[in-house]
């Protein structure tokens, strides 16, 4: 069973002027399909805390997988994928591209997202958008692909290990 950490950026939501509904989708995708959420955490869209989460998420917690939701979007405050980006060993084009390109079928505005996907240590980290809808679709989408992914990163880390 994979570990998982779900980060759900709203300056709205941390401040309580806004109900966070993507994370319980993101959770109760993620427990149906063999993982357990074992950190949720909500923070507004601030750069070095997005960094200082998502390397806590990853470093010292080793989460398996880090899902975000939100801050993906055209704001001057949308800051998730520039945050990601910075902490990334390893893009991984493929699965924000994925995203993007099944979303267009739903929505042009798809378009407009900004998300990225990576690789740090051995936690595989993706930006979803922050809509509830976007969210249940997208990761519903590539979770089985995702999960391979995951699969290949814990196989490698044993390999290494093994020497």
């Amino acid at each position: 069973m994979y570990r998982a950490g779900i980060i759900c950026l709203s300056d709205k939501g941390y401040k309580g002027e806004r109900e966070d509904k993507s994370t319980g989708i993101i959770e109760e995708i993620l427990t149906k399909n063999g993982f357990l959420v074992v950190e949720k955490v909500l923070i507004p869209d601030d750069h070095k805390m997005i960094v200082e989460t998502l390397k806590d998420l990853s470093d010292n917690k080793r989460m398996d997988f880090i899902v975000t939701t939100g801050g993906t979007g055209f704001s001057s405050r949308d800051n998730t994928p520039e945050a990601t980006r910075e902490i990334l060993t390893k893009e991984v084009p493929g699965i924000a591209e994925a995203i993007r390109a099944y979303s267009m079928t739903i929505t042009k505005r798809a378009m407009l997202s900004r998300g990225v996907s990576g690789i740090r240590r051995n936690s595989l980290i993706v930006n979803l958008p922050g809509s509830p809808k976007a969210v249940e679709e997208t990761l519903t989408y590539i979770i089985d692909t995702v999960t391979h992914g995951i699969d290949l990163i814990v196989k490698g880390s044993q390999d290494c290990a093994r020497g």
